[in-house]
């Protein structure tokens, strides 16, 4: 993680100490704009007043999984309150500034309640939430003592519900697949390999390979995807066909618009291709972060 603190030049001071804690990044307010600093930075701690950093980051945020963690430090460095970005780096951020007598002010609901929350699983154990979108039903059922975690080890299937989030290994990656009928796990390898060295993709940077479910029963790339170490996602014709497909595709035969392009899309971060499909023998790859 990158971090920065940015001060108004009268409390350089307190913010030089407050950076060399940290080993951050110093800069004085004026000398870089906030929109330079989101894009330069993971986090950020501002030593001023709430309301400004308020105005100066309103516009720029946009989504809580990309924005930077960014926490306001008082001017008289009593408190450190994590404005944005709470289960994404503010609240540990605002923790760690503790050591220096600065309290942090955690408002995040499953901090305060002494609940453990979907972000904070995934940091600890290094892993990324896949479906983002189930997080807000997820919290709110460890609020209410109501979460059950489940470890499961590969190979298994998992039938996940929109509630349901699920955590895999962090990577930025996503690779979307399609294969004929009857592939051989040996093809399904050498095609990703192919691949991702085209690329200059290391395989422990793909997050996740997804698929329709309707290639469930193909054992040749369930098997060529374990001889890669990588986890396999099946997805229904709903989430499939909520991302059209940027190429023509032969999937028509199977009621689909795409395989390949849609499923990398569908199980990526960022939702924006890196290679559009690409057909290797008998295997069609896609691959989105």
């Amino acid at each position: 993680m990158t971090d920065v603190v940015v001060s108004l030049p009268r409390f350089a001071e307190p913010a030089e100490k407050i950076a060399r804690h940290l080993g951050a990044d110093l800069c004085l307010y004026g000398e870089k704009e906030f929109e330079q600093l989101f894009r330069e930075y993971d986090r950020i701690v501002a030593l001023m007043s709430v309301g400004i950093v308020v105005r100066k980051i309103a516009p720029l945020l946009s989504d809580k999984w990309s924005d930077p963690a960014v926490v306001v430090v008082s001017p008289d460095c009593r408190y450190a309150i994590p404005l944005v970005g709470g289960h994404h780096g503010a609240n540990e951020l605002a923790r760690s500034i503790s050591g220096l007598g600065i309290e942090p002010v955690v408002s995040t609901a499953t901090e305060t309640a002494g609940k453990i929350s979907v972000e904070g699983v995934a940091r600890d154990t290094g892993y990324t939430v896949l479906n983002r979108d189930s997080t807000r039903l997820v919290n709110a059922a460890a609020l209410d003592d109501r979460l059950s975690v489940y470890s499961v080890d590969s190979p298994a299937i998992v039938l996940a519900g929109p509630g349901v989030s699920v955590l895999v290994r962090d990577g930025t990656y996503s690779v979307g697949i399609g294969c004929r009928r009857g592939i051989r796990k040996d093809e399904v390898a050498a095609a990703v390999t192919a691949c991702l060295t085209e690329l200059s993709i290391d395989k422990d940077d793909v997050m996740i390979y997804s698929t329709t479910d309707k290639k469930a029963g193909e054992a040749g790339l369930i098997a060529g995807i374990q001889m890669l170490r990588g986890v396999l996602l099946f997805l229904d014709d709903e989430t499939v066909a909520a991302f059209p497909a940027p190429s023509t595709s032969g999937a028509s035969r199977i009621g689909l618009h795409g395989v390949a392009e849609p499923c990398a899309l569908a199980s990526s971060k960022k939702k924006e291709l890196v290679m559009h499909k690409h057909v290797y023998g008998r295997v069609t790859i896609a691959v989105a972060r």
